[in-house]
């Protein structure tokens, strides 16, 4: 039997040619009480893609943990409806671009925009995660190689209830290091008077930090351009999604007319779903979340939006897996001007890995390790473990 051996540092593969994947194990984790707001990691589908050499990989996707497990669970119905374990055991595993071309023809009929290609993203970043082990290389380094060494990161946080309770989370991050801070989602959207004064509250807060709006998919088009307006005075870095995420058109309106730039691209999942906002251009900063989209399409998506002069950032309100996954790819970006951190203090934020991903003095550091370059913990996994693949 013939054997390749690699000559490269920390490698623990020597069978280049005859790696399969065994097991593609998905994971539900899960905090005792789950909150009714929009919050941080209360939940968390971890992926885990296996070798026969031993080697393991990991991914997360920020999605309904139950339907991504069902997605990657499902048995084969047909050639085009067919669940991604049974797409891929026996592949190798680091062919990953054409993975990426089986797993999403395996899923035509339930698939292409939806959260079957979160699912794929998720095996996605631990296909990637398995190479860069591999290899011994950081997935940056995979990628291309990062221009930015650490990124300048914006505490992302919720709003108050009010415009003084805002203003008082506002100096709390500042005070932290962070030169700048994001509000979003509730209570925005209930009165004109009440999005203003939380408006005002957040840049009391802050001061002169870099002040960023998350609207939360609230208004239609006119009310957003007139919020926008409105909120120009007070200075912010961009509105984001202030409009419903489907709503190519309304963006590509508002983009032309507002005094402030727009973000937005968060919920998407996959080129496919990306490729109308970008051929539109209705976006001056496109969100990409790696456990929506793997690293494989962000690379993709990337491309196109610098091509059409856009700015890129990260969208992370997840676990530290995503955290890294997320600085791995804006490195290799060329405009990473700003990096998303959530700073909900949740246990699956903070304690799922061995390492804590958050920034250091208002700056989030590029992991240099192989892989994604973070642990799991494994006793917070089993702790918190709520259901698994066999």
């Amino acid at each position: 039997m013939f054997r390749c051996r690699l000559d490269i540092p920390n490698n623990s593969i020597n069978d280049c040619h005859l790696m399969k994947i065994t097991q593609i194990v998905c994971q539900i984790l899960r905090v005792e009480s789950v909150a009714a707001k929009t919050a941080s990691c209360q939940d968390v589908a971890l992926v885990r893609v296996r070798t026969d050499s031993g080697l393991e990989g990991i991914g997360e996707a920020d999605a309904s943990p139950e339907v991504v497990k069902a997605v990657i669970d499902a048995p084969f119905s047909h050639n085009i409806a067919c669940g991604l374990r049974e797409t891929l055991v026996g592949e190798h595993p680091l062919e990953i671009g054409r993975l990426w071309q089986k797993m999403y023809d395996a899923t035509v009929y339930f698939g292409r925009t939806s959260v079957t290609v979160a699912a794929m993203g998720a095996i996605d970043m631990a296909l990637w995660d398995l190479m860069g082990k591999h290899f011994g290389e950081p997935i940056h380094r995979l990628l291309g190689g990062k221009r930015h060494d650490r990124i300048r990161a914006y505490a992302s946080i919720l709003f108050g209830r009010d415009g003084k309770e805002t203003a008082d989370i506002g100096r709390r991050w500042t005070e932290a290091g962070y030169t700048a801070v994001k509000f979003g989602w509730e209570p925005m959207g209930q009165s004109e008077s009440l999005d203003c004064e939380i408006v005002a509250g957040a840049r009391e807060g802050v001061g002169d930090a870099t002040l960023l709006i998350d609207a939360g998919c609230v208004w239609d088009a006119r009310t957003a351009l007139r919020r926008a307006h409105a909120f120009a005075e007070h200075n912010i870095e961009w509105l984001e999604e202030p409009l419903r995420q489907d709503d190519v058109e309304g963006y590509a309106w508002l983009r032309d007319r507002s005094p402030v730039p727009i973000a937005a691209g968060e919920g998407e999942c996959g080129s496919e779903s990306f490729r109308p906002l970008i051929d539109r251009r209705a976006l001056d900063v496109y969100q990409v979340d790696l456990s929506r989209n793997g690293f494989t399409d962000a690379a993709y998506i990337r491309q196109r939006v610098e091509e059409t002069g856009g700015r890129l950032c990260n969208h992370c309100y997840t676990s530290p897996i995503t955290v890294a996954a997320s600085a791995h790819w804006l490195s290799t970006c060329r405009d990473a001007f700003l990096f998303e951190d959530c700073v909900e203090d949740l246990p699956m934020r903070n304690d799922l890995t061995l390492e804590r991903m958050q920034a250091d003095d208002g700056y989030m550091t590029v992991p240099d390790t192989p892989g994604l370059g973070v642990t799991l913990n494994e006793d917070f996994v089993k702790a918190h473990l709520v259901s698994e693949s066999v």
